[in-house]
């Protein structure tokens, strides 16, 4: 098969999270664990450092790959979803994995992949770590998929768990308690393995701790040793991070705009003195060099990017909760005219919340992506009107950036996202 025809193949054949939902979720590990040991075991063949978390474990995981880089090391990285290629999901020191290891890799295992039906993560993951294995990596970051306890990445051990926030997300898969949730991204801690997190919850650090015991694993709560006392952003397009220390006021620049990066940068900061004491060489110029070159090193996009100026036109991924609240308190801190969001959203979540949040005084344009999960536009704005939003519906996500660019005006702002899956469809990401 062709590198088309292969990806047509595997999204036909396998049942897909992103595109569908809940069917696609598989609940224990036996599908990864079998095509694994199919592979030869190739999650044993590598170092790693696993990645979970409600919100910012993608921006962790793309800051981690890029000190990585910076210190001198090989580095894989496994994250998902994909907003514009499949092959961003695996790199190799910002490499995409190459669409002939792609065939390369169905075609090998085209019989054993129809015999054991694996969903499209399970596959992806087990490409990942084949792809690490055979390319001889130092160490690969790995981002959870889902949760963690049973997400597919979660047979590996690693070097070092780190676990960025905790947040209501798949809460039908999860729990619909913050406790609740907390122990199933626990599940990602290992016996005798150090384990960073990078925000300290009241409500969540009783269950780490309890998990950390039990597995006899350091644990290391970031906020507490790395304080960051303010953010800005620089003159050079950086965003610039201060911490207390005991050297006096030290700061950190990140080509990663968005003040909700603060507390990203606890948790990175405590991974790499954790990974220093266990033998890795991460000098400081390596993290100050890897924290201010992530887009350029990974290729991260979607991440409070700026699309244009006058009007500005701004895009995140950011869909639940925190992830909205962390970004209506970034658009917050912005001087403009009038706000234009562009706004879609996945039918299997609870609505409700997010759009109570959403500023009223805004203008909106609801849209949908181009995928079964997607919650029709006009289902949206029957909903954003009960909560006062009012707006346009425009299904096609670009028909509907086109609008609000129509109707904006130079000192505006014209915010795009709710879901990862209207960011991808912006037309030249």
């Amino acid at each position: 098969m062709t590198y088309k025809e292969t990806l047509d193949y595997l999204f036909n054949a396998l049942p897909m999270f992103q595109r569908i939902g809940a069917a696609a979720f598989k609940k224990d590990l036996t599908n990864t664990l079998a095509l694994c040991d199919h592979l030869g075991n190739p999650q044993r063949a590598f170092k790693s450092v696993h990645v979970a978390g409600t919100n910012g474990k993608g921006s962790t995981s793309h800051a981690m790959c890029s000190i990585l880089m910076e210190a001198g090391y090989k580095v894989g990285l496994y994250t998902s979803p994909h907003l514009k290629s499949f092959t961003e999901r695996i790199k190799i020191n910002g490499e995409e994995i190459p669409e002939g290891d792609v065939v390369t890799f169905v075609a090998q295992n085209k019989a054993f992949l129809e015999e054991l039906r694996p969903s499209f993560f399970e596959m992806t993951v087990a490409m990942a770590f084949w792809y690490f294995a055979k390319e001889h990596v130092d160490i690969a970051v790995i981002e959870v998929g889902m949760g963690g306890r049973l997400d597919s990445t979660n047979v590996i051990l690693p070097e070092l768990s780190l676990i960025t926030n905790i947040g209501y997300d798949h809460m039908q898969f999860l729990g619909d308690t913050l406790p609740l949730i907390a122990g199933e991204k626990a599940g990602i801690i290992k016996q005798e393995v150090p384990v960073v997190i990078s925000q300290t919850q009241s409500e969540t650090q009783p269950v780490f701790l309890a998990k950390a015991a039990e597995m006899h694993a350091p644990i290391y709560f970031a906020d507490q040793v790395f304080r960051v006392k303010a953010s800005k952003p620089s003159v050079s397009g950086m965003q610039t991070f201060e911490f207390e220390s005991n050297r006096g006021i030290v700061q950190y620049d990140m080509d990663l705009l968005g003040s909700y990066q603060r507390y990203n940068l606890p948790g990175i900061l405590n991974a790499c003195k954790v990974l220093n004491t266990l033998g890795w060489e991460i000098p400081e110029t390596a993290i100050r060099r890897g924290l201010s070159r992530i887009v350029a090193n990974t290729g991260l996009k979607g991440r409070w990017q700026i699309l244009g100026k006058a009007p500005w036109v701004i895009c995140d991924t950011g869909h639940n909760e925190d992830g909205i609240r962390l970004i209506l308190d970034q658009i917050g801190k912005m001087t403009f005219g009038h706000l234009w969001m562009v706004i879609g959203m996945v039918r299997d979540k609870d609505i409700s919340k997010i759009l109570s949040m959403l500023p009223r005084d805004a203008s909106y344009v609801f849209c949908e992506a181009s995928i079964p999960r997607a919650l029709p536009a006009a289902e949206l704005s029957a909903a954003a009107l009960g909560h006062g939003l009012m707006g346009e519906t425009i299904p096609d996500v670009n028909d509907a950036i086109g609008r609000a660019k129509q109707l904006a005006k130079e000192n505006d702002l014209i915010f795009i996202g709710g879901s990862t899956f209207v960011v991808a469809e912006i037309e030249n990401l």
